[in-house]
Parts: C-alpha cells; structure tokens; sequence
C-alpha cells in the first residue's frame, strides 16, 4: 500500500484511555493486514455488523490517535494497518467508518486503504477523486 508520507508521532498528544485502547487495536490491525484481501474482507464485514455509522469527528479522533501512539501505523507504508486499527478503534465505541480499499488513478500504480465519514475522506491530502475504490466495509456492509 502506497501512502503520501510520514505522519506526526507523538504519543503524548493523546490521553491515557485512547493510548490504551490504542495499544489494544494496533496489534490487531497489524495481524489482519498480513491476511489475504478476500479474508481480511470478510473479517472486517463481521467486525461491522451491529455497528453505527462513525461520524467525522469520532473518526478524526482515532485516526489521530492511532499515528500519535504507533510509530508503525504513522509510517508512510501504514495505510493498511492505520486505516483497520482506526476501523477497529471507532468500533469499540460501537461504530464504524466506511473502511476502503482502492488503486491510485495516475501513475505510477500504487494500492492505498483509507477510512471515510459523512462522505469523506479522513485525514486523506489527496482530492477526493485521486483514489479509485475497490470495495468498502461500512456498518451496513457498503460496497
């Protein structure tokens, strides 16, 4: 998976309850992100269901948490692991972000995962067509 660079690792920058939960999904993410696509697919559908839709500001938050506390999801090839530990994190609140999975549409190729809500893209620099969707896991199982 492709990402555009480095993000902010700062771990002090969230407090103790986020970090926790954190250090709790992280080792999660990272664990289904060796899975092959169709399974990692069918895993995160299961993890949806019952779920609400994860609101913007919900989402921001555990996707800033997520690159503050771990060095490995901040990383500029951390798309994978940030984008389901973020899934995973909105998830213990009982929600759920539109989790994706796309190619880049200008050369060169590239793969990228990434989390929306409300429509957008969280914490994504590139506009919103830069991406091309291949499936998506929302809460109602979207794509």
């Amino acid at each position: 998976m492709s990402a555009s660079g480095v993000i902010t690792f700062d771990p002090n920058a969230v407090s103790w309850r986020w970090r926790v939960a954190v250090w709790f999904v992280v080792p999660i993410a990272r664990v289904l992100a060796k899975r092959p696509p169709g399974q990692l697919r069918r895993v995160m559908s299961l993890l949806a269901k019952g779920s609400r839709p994860a609101g913007e500001q919900l989402t921001t938050r555990a996707r800033g948490a997520v690159v503050a506390v771990s060095i490995h999801c901040s990383g500029p090839q951390g798309c994978l692991p940030r984008s389901i530990a973020t899934a995973l994190l909105c998830r213990v609140r009982g929600q759920w972000p539109l989790w994706c999975v796309g190619v880049r549409r200008h050369p060169p190729f590239g793969a990228h995962a990434w989390v929306e809500a409300a429509g957008v893209a969280v914490g994504e620099e590139h506009p919103a067509d830069y991406y091309s969707r291949l499936y998506a896991v929302g809460p109602a199982e979207t794509g």
